[in-house]
């Protein structure tokens, strides 16, 4: 099952994002990620595997935004990779998810969607 935190902070919000995460490792995941909102612009690591391979990533190359999302996946569909990991993000929006993604065109037949959770970061323009 997923993992989704949000942190509004008075300074970098990265690690308390990762900490938070790992209060949330019981429900099991496959990857996981963060965006920080850094002067203006979003930015974003991503990692496949355990929280670790996230720390490890951020140790290299950290985020210093404030603001944040994060994530832990686990996948319903999709290979855990790190092209699946979320946040999925634009240069002015990241994303994040939770549940699978139902067409609303669906037909009848069709399983009923299940409660979904998202969390979005934006940037002014």
């Amino acid at each position: 099952m997923c993992g989704i935190v949000g942190i509004l902070g008075r300074e970098p919000v990265a690690p308390l994002l990762v900490d938070a995460l790992k209060r949330l490792e019981y429900r099991g995941y496959d990857s996981a990620g963060v965006a920080t909102l850094e002067r203006g612009e979003l930015t974003r690591r991503r990692a496949e595997g355990k929280l670790r391979n996230l720390e490890a990533r951020l140790a290299r190359e950290p985020l210093e935004g404030m603001v944040g999302i994060g994530h832990t996946r686990w996948a319903t569909h999709g290979r855990p990779t790190e092209s699946n990991a979320h946040p999925h993000a634009t240069d002015r929006l990241a994303v994040v998810h939770c549940a699978r993604s139902w067409s609303t065109r669906a037909p009848s037949s069709a399983p009923k969607p299940t409660p979904r959770w998202s969390r979005i970061l934006s940037r002014r323009r």
